[in-house]
């Protein structure tokens, strides 16, 4: 697995989009988040139907041909130096294969921000674009609007990425299988990328790779199923090492471990519970596509490059 093509980092004044490829966002969040965002010196700019309701199905965020035609418009227009998603839920499914990749290739690499749902969307930019991502809070997100930690870990890998080279979980991760692993970053919502394979351009395998895995809402035998799935269709064969992220809303956590343990544990590589990205509180921002070191004894993930390019414009 290589490494995929960083976007450059942002500078003061950048323009931002800010799209809803999923679900239905929350005016008064949305605003909040907006906010923060004009705090940290970006021009935010919201695309026309991200406060959109679908007329049938109210967990989506307007219809499916305006929720691809905003996200196209924002990745095109070359005066957007970053594209962010107001909310996850559910609904790119739906959305993705209404893009026109040849397009969003030609806009070239951009930051591209978003987790839960959205990771329908990284897995595509990284096997269509050929472009690295960042897994980290949404601008419409109740941890982003008052999480201290998650906009701080953010802001640094957006404006100044060297300082945030090695990411530490801050204590709470633990390792379920001991060891070190080197890789390409990739993954996201377990569903997600279980209700991903056999799809057009689906990744076919995370060989060489270091798997982020996490989950919201789902009972111990919906993830069972999810992993097992991804076990049996060969999709784990070759992984490298794996993080576990937070299972935000599941079955209790020493259950969803022991699941964990039973359906990872046999694979042979290093794998750390609890690193601290996700649905979880202070959520951390992990960069998609980058190669990386996984010590999963110390609880550390050590970035080969910054998450972000230099700006050399």
């Amino acid at each position: 697995m290589k490494a995929l093509t960083r976007p450059a980092r942002l500078a003061p004044g950048a323009r931002v989009a800010v799209v809803a490829p999923s679900g239905p966002v929350v005016e008064e969040r949305l605003a909040a988040g907006l906010d923060i965002l004009r705090g940290w010196d970006l021009d935010p700019v919201v695309a026309p139907h991200v406060l959109d309701r679908h007329p049938e199905f109210t967990y989506l965020a307007g219809t499916d041909a305006d929720r691809a035609a905003d996200f196209q418009a924002a990745w095109c227009d070359p005066d957007v130096a970053a594209v962010l998603c107001a909310r996850g839920g559910y609904g790119v499914q739906r959305m993705v294969d209404l893009l026109d990749w040849d397009a969003i290739r030609a806009a070239g690499p951009k930051v591209f921000l978003g987790f839960s749902d959205i990771t329908a969307l990284h897995e595509a930019f990284a096997g269509r674009a050929g472009l690295a991502t960042l897994h980290g809070p949404m601008v419409a997100a109740v941890d982003f609007i008052k999480n201290a930690r998650t906009q701080e870990h953010l802001r640094a890998t957006l404006f100044e990425p060297e300082t945030v080279r090695v990411i530490a979980s801050g204590g709470g991760a633990a390792p379920l299988v001991p060891g070190r692993a080197s890789g390409v970053l990739l993954g996201g919502c377990l569903s997600m990328l279980a209700a991903d394979l056999g799809t057009p351009h689906a990744r076919t395998s995370a060989r060489g790779g270091l798997l982020c895995l996490e989950d919201v809402g789902e009972e111990t035998y919906r993830l069972d199923r999810a992993l097992t799935q991804l076990l049996r269709a060969g999709w784990l064969d070759g992984v490298a090492g794996i993080l576990l992220g937070s299972w935000a809303q599941c079955s209790p956590y020493e259950r969803v471990r022991t699941l964990l343990t039973d359906r990872l544990g046999g694979l042979g590589v290093p794998v750390v519970e609890e690193f601290g990205f996700g649905h979880g509180e202070g959520a951390l921002t992990i960069p998609f596509g980058v190669r990386a070191e996984l010590d999963a004894d110390a609880g550390t993930l050590t970035l080969e490059e910054p998450a972000l390019a230099q700006n050399l414009s």
